[in-house]
């Protein structure tokens, strides 16, 4: 079965509406129908939205209710914008409504969104990925919660690495979250930010340490809409990447000999005469 309807999953960012993707406000904007979530989504969003689009907001709908939108557009050849809050890609729900769209024959499309881990992150100016301190980002949530987790994706598992850390959809359980990130093994005074509605009117970014994590959290009575970021990277300084080296090559600048040399010492004081530098940051 084929229909000449088409759902567009959009990426709606962490809040603010001028942090739609020009794709995203285009999709909106030429829509029949725009499904959003005004639990999660920023109003500003709809300003994208031209007079006479069908506004429905599905805060309250299980995806039982969505599903007469999706018959219609199926039926009637409409263009159906369904908006998420960040990138669907993450804690979105979009997979579930991916396969029924497919089932009424529409065509689906998905527009990435800025997510609220990177938000938090050009909000504190800080880069996540630091040479020599964190080169990995890890993206999880506290287990227990009302969406099982698979074996093996626990947070202090994960803490073990170390890295950067941006936990989503866990601030009910700051107490939970400070004590498991300890166990793993992160020192008590490694740097976190606590987030909430990041890029909202009312955001609230603050700056505290594993060790003071739930106090923080307790002390601005957060329990949903927050963001921790965890890890070295968020105080990390005096370190540099390989890319804007004078001594590093690509395929659209050579190295400067004397720099590349120094750059091949450094290497091999590091890992005992065995590296050398190549093409990586």
């Amino acid at each position: 079965m084929t229909s000449d309807g088409t759902v567009w999953f959009v990426g709606a960012g962490p809040g603010a509406a001028d942090l739609l993707t020009l794709r995203a406000a285009r999709v909106i904007a030429e829509a029949d129908i725009v499904i959003w979530a005004a639990s999660l989504v920023h109003a500003d969003v709809l300003h994208h939205a031209r007079p006479g689009a069908e506004i429905v907001d599905s805060s309250q709908l299980p995806i039982e209710g969505v599903l007469p939108l999706y018959q219609r557009a199926a039926e009637q050849g409409l263009t159906v914008a369904r908006i998420h809050s960040g990138d669907p890609a993450l804690w979105g729900a979009v997979q579930e409504q991916l396969d029924v769209c497919r089932a009424l024959g529409l065509a689906v499309e998905i527009v990435p969104g800025v997510s609220s881990f990177t938000a938090v992150a050009a909000i504190v100016g800080r880069e996540l990925t630091v040479p020599e301190v964190a080169q990995s980002v890890i993206l999880t949530r506290l287990e227990g919660g009302k969406t099982p987790m698979p074996p093996g994706e626990r947070v202090r598992d994960f803490a073990r690495h170390g890295t950067t850390m941006a936990l989503f959809l866990s601030a009910a359980r700051s107490g939970q979250v400070q004590a498991e990130l300890l166990a793993g093994g992160y020192p008590e005074d490694t740097p976190a930010v606590v987030a909430y509605q990041a890029t909202w009117p009312d955001e609230l970014v603050v700056r505290c340490t594993v060790g003071t994590l739930e106090a923080t959290v307790k002390q601005h009575k957060l329990w949903k809409h927050t963001l921790f970021l965890v890890g070295p990277a968020l105080a990390a300084e005096g370190t540099r990447s390989h890319l804007y080296h004078p001594g590093h090559f690509h395929t659209f600048r050579r190295a400067e000999p004397a720099a590349r040399a120094e750059l091949r010492r450094q290497a091999s004081a590091r890992t005992g005469g065995t590296a050398t530098p190549g093409h990586t940051q």
